[in-house]
């Protein structure tokens, strides 16, 4: 007689049956419970950090960050901007060395660790005494600069060598308040960028813009590993975003 159905030892275990499902999902659990973790942590991870109590931006001489000062007052008024005077010879040491968070600093300038900006140009003007022959026209060419006595103080910026001008018989001024007092005495010319004209202005003083030199360029700058909350908010707004547009 023929053994009805089933083979010894009982019926078969399906394949992939209970204990394989159960070894699957004992496996996956913890996978998950780790996902549950890692999706509840993310809102404390991805929480904006709190601004600072204060912002300290570096200005070189001439800089006139006035309008972006108003906006930040405005803007962020829980983080006082503290505005700090830098010299043009030191303006990356005080990005490094001097707790400045960003600065406005005149180009060229060493960029390695850091982050720039080019804000804007500026003229290049000669500053000569007010009854000098030069004032008579409105620009003048290096051309016309021949034979003038060119005064070049140890702040200069420039580094301009402009050919047929004359080395002053005295020693490079300090800074350059004191080659324009010089020049105020009729003393020989200096060139600066209009700014620093505008900064030293005198009545015995005047200056004119002088065509065919190279500009002189303003940018903001900060250490590029310290791109915080208040470097971001300050560089929206020179680059002129409103509070509410995106990044």
């Amino acid at each position: 007689m023929a053994k009805s159905g089933g083979s010894r030892g009982g019926p078969r275990r399906p394949s992939g049956g209970p204990g394989r499902a159960q070894r699957d999902a004992a496996t996956k659990r913890p996978a998950k419970s780790a996902a549950l973790k890692k999706k509840a942590a993310a809102p404390e991870e991805l929480a904006p950090k709190p601004m600072p109590e204060v912002f300290v931006l570096g200005a070189i001489p001439g800089a006139t960050p006035g309008g972006w000062i108003d906006a930040w007052n405005e803007r962020m008024p829980q983080t006082r901007l503290e505005l700090r005077p830098i010299a043009v010879a030191a303006q990356r040491s005080a990005l490094f060395d001097e707790g400045v968070d960003a600065a406005l600093v005149r180009l060229p300038l060493d960029r390695t660790g850091l982050s720039v900006i080019a804000l804007y140009d500026e003229t290049a003007v000669v500053v000569a005494s007010a009854d000098s022959h030069l004032t008579a026209v409105d620009e003048l060419d290096l051309g016309d600069l021949v034979g003038e006595v060119l005064i070049v103080p140890q702040d200069d910026v420039l580094g301009l060598t402009v050919a047929g001008t004359v080395a002053p018989s005295f020693a490079p001024p300090e800074d350059t308040e004191q080659a324009i007092a010089t020049v105020a005495a009729g003393v020989g010319i200096v060139i600066v960028p209009m700014s620093l004209a505008r900064l030293h202005r005198r009545k015995d003083t005047a200056y004119r813009p002088l065509r065919d030199v190279a500009v002189s360029t303003v940018a903001l700058a900060w250490q590029t590993e310290r791109t915080t909350a208040s470097v971001d908010a300050f560089v929206g707004i020179v680059r002129g975003r409103t509070p509410n547009s995106s990044r």
